[in-house]
């Protein structure tokens, strides 16, 4: 053991490796430093030391002449002594850390001499990186003594009042900021209604309406509000968010080569299941190894420690327990039935509403996993990443509305939360689990793509020949959705027109899964940007892009009737005396991830605003097409209205051949 005297990072360091996890007997860095055999050396070179009887370290005496004779320790030996306790020496550390510093920095330099917009990519992470390395830092050392000097410690009082002027300010600024913009674009007024209305359902559907702590749910729509005022609307939020969405695609797309090589290249771009399975596997593989690297460890964690991130700032602001935010923040990156892996040891004595937090931070996002498959769709990267990010906070403020909490709760900082390293033991064990572990993802989705398409063609085939015994021809699973969750769709802020496919979107959602619905979504996405008829008779070949965004964040999430008993299994397997309790909140907890992922859209659709430069028709109709698109479709259409000499009959004749009007004779 280290002794008492020591102080600085070191002390940590070394307690936390003599103490290690169940799981592993070295921390995840050790492994891959090798540092396991050094010891075994270490503890070799000291047996043999005693075997002679010389103990470095250790005061030696010996008679010459009468007298004894004591040897002084060496002073070389001390070092030696602290390696065997566990702890290497800081010097090689330090040396080691400042040889790979300095020769990044090198490399940084050569690439941006070289090329400084090819090395931009690298110079923003390397910034990223050091600022919050600094800010670690920095609150490592002046976090004590900026908090004794903040002006409201130890004045609750003058802290209530500051509360109450904060959100008095916020709620100001909302209203004159709706004001002003939606003077310009009047539809956002109705997903701010929409708003309104799903918390006044959940308000009255509440468990304890008279505990519900409004400031709670207030800062969690707030912050999810700021989160998607960032990535909608600024930007720097909307670029990052566009680029972060178009490194996933290439990322994605290398398990193309491992696909290719197993089923061949015509398979993969012809049938589905080659081309969209194999990237779980691939996806899964790469969590599996930052599980192994810590590196996921360190982001979760990283959020109810310093540096402050999401659930940093939802812990402090909402006043949520650790637990709970750790969940929900887990949830971001894993499934709703990893993320209870996260906090396992405290699941039997969790609270209630804290229970309810968990379930519902599960139906309200989607694994990471699958967002790599809904991508591969064609669905919009950076609205996926934005409203998985933003379900976080929305989660936690609306499952508090439903289900306050009565009780005390055990846990109330991030302290002695740990996370476990996995059990693979090395690089390769870890790529090795992520692809086994991923079979059962892959096969449990193409069971129930099978099942539940099959079910739905029955249903409708039955729901079709009941409806002609009455005369009413088409009846189907998708049309009872379309005029049922039509007001549900409205009010998300989807144009009216668009509202009775955005409703079978949602229903199929609902009632089947989010991956049939986003692979719905994606057929009518690839028809638009065909530059497809809109209407062919009485059906809408595709929707605006304003439906397409509201559609991807409303159906982002796991809230569907068949994750009922995912939900379940998950937490009974871990806690099973604790059954009765996960059954009794499954179904409120289900309903209230829903209605987060509405309020998620409905934040969308208050943000939303059209980007992009319009594109020149004159210029556009005036050349040869060797195919369409939506520009040439929206060109066509306006040339084909307009009565003045602006576009020439040459533009109208390419537009005639690929649409049919009355112009074209």
């Amino acid at each position: 053991m280290v002794s008492a005297g020591r102080s600085g990072p070191w002390r940590t360091t070394c307690r936390d490796k003599e103490s290690p996890s169940p799981s592993h007997p070295w921390p995840s860095a050790w492994r891959t430093w090798g540092l396991s055999s050094w010891k075994v050396w270490s503890l070799s070179l000291l047996s043999l030391f005693q075997e002679e009887g010389r103990l470095p370290g250790g005061s030696d005496s010996s008679q010459q002449g009468g007298h004894t004779v004591e040897r002084k320790p060496l002073r070389g030996w001390r070092s030696l002594q602290w390696v065997l306790r566990g702890c290497p020496r800081p010097l090689f550390r330090w040396m080691g850390t400042g040889l790979l510093c300095t020769a990044y920095a090198a490399f940084l330099l050569t690439a941006c001499l070289l090329d400084f917009q090819r090395a931009l990519v690298l110079i923003i992470v390397t910034c990223v990186v050091l600022a919050f390395l600094a800010h670690s830092l920095l609150k490592r050392c002046l976090g004590p003594t900026l908090r004794k000097c903040a002006p409201l410690q130890g004045h609750p009082r003058l802290l209530l009042w500051f509360n109450r002027a904060l959100a008095l300010a916020a709620v100001l600024a909302l209203a004159l900021w709706l004001g002003l913009d939606t003077s310009q674009r009047p539809e956002q007024l109705v997903s701010f209604a929409g708003i309104c209305v799903f918390i006044s359902i959940l308000f009255a559907c509440s468990k304890h309406r008279h505990a519900v702590s409004w400031q709670t749910v207030f800062w969690g729509l707030g912050l999810q509000f700021v989160l998607g005022l960032f990535v909608i609307r600024t930007e720097p939020g909307f670029v990052a968010f566009q680029w972060l969405g178009d490194q996933i695609h290439i990322f994605l797309s290398y398990a193309d080569v491992g696909s290719s090589f197993v089923f061949g290249e015509a398979l993969v771009k012809a049938i589905f299941a080659f081309q969209v399975l194999p990237i779980i596997v691939f996806f899964s593989c790469i969590m599996s190894v930052l599980y192994y690297l810590g590196l996921m460890q360190w982001v979760i964690l990283k959020e109810l420690v310093p540096p402050p991130q999401i659930a940093w700032l939802m812990q402090i602001t909402m006043g949520t327990s650790a637990t709970e935010t750790l969940s929900v923040a887990g949830n971001i990156f894993v499934s709703q039935t990893e993320a209870p892996l996260l906090i396992q040891p405290y699941l039997a004595d969790m609270t209630l509403s804290e229970v309810h937090v968990v379930m519902t931070g599960g139906y309200a996002t989607i694994a990471g996993s699958l967002l790599g498959a809904y991508i591969s769709f064609g669905v919009d990267a950076s609205s996926l990443i934005a409203a998985s990010v933003m379900a976080a906070p929305g989660a936690l403020a609306l499952s508090k509305l439903v289900y306050p909490e009565v009780e005390e709760t055990r846990v109330g900082s991030g302290e002695g939360v740990r996370l476990s390293y996995g059990d693979a033991q090395n690089l390769v064990e870890a790529l090795s689990s992520g692809a086994t572990t991923s079979v059962k993802v892959v096969a449990n989705i193409a069971a129930n793509l099978i099942a539940f398409l099959a079910v739905l063609a029955f249903i409708n085939a039955a729901l079709s020949w009941l409806g002609s015994l009455v005369d009413v021809p088409g009846l189907s699973f998708q049309l009872i959705c379309s005029y049922v969750l039509r007001p549900v769709a409205f009010l998300l802020g989807v144009p009216w027109e668009d509202c009775p496919i955005v409703a079978e979107l949602l229903g199929t959602k609902l009632f089947l899964n989010e991956f049939v619905a986003y692979q719905e979504l994606s057929e009518y996405k690839r028809r638009r940007l065909a530059g497809a008829e809109e209407w062919v008779g009485a059906r809408k070949q595709w929707i605006s892009v304003r439906a397409e965004t509201l559609a991807t964040f409303a159906l982002c999430g796991f809230a569907n009737v068949s994750s009922i008993g995912i939900m379940l299994g998950g937490l009974t397997s871990l806690v099973p005396h604790r059954k009765s309790d996960f059954a009794g909140l499954v179904l409120r907890a289900l309903c209230t991830g829903a209605c987060v992922s509405f309020v998620n859209a409905c934040v969308a659709g208050i943000l939303y605003a059209p980007r992009g430069p319009e594109a020149s028709c004159w210029g556009l109709l005036n050349r040869t097409l060797s195919s369409s698109s939506f520009e040439v479709y929206q060109c066509c259409r306006w040339a084909f209205q307009s009565t003045s000499l602006e576009f020439s009959p040459a533009a109208r004749d390419n537009c005639c051949r690929f649409y049919n009007h009355t112009v074209c004779g």
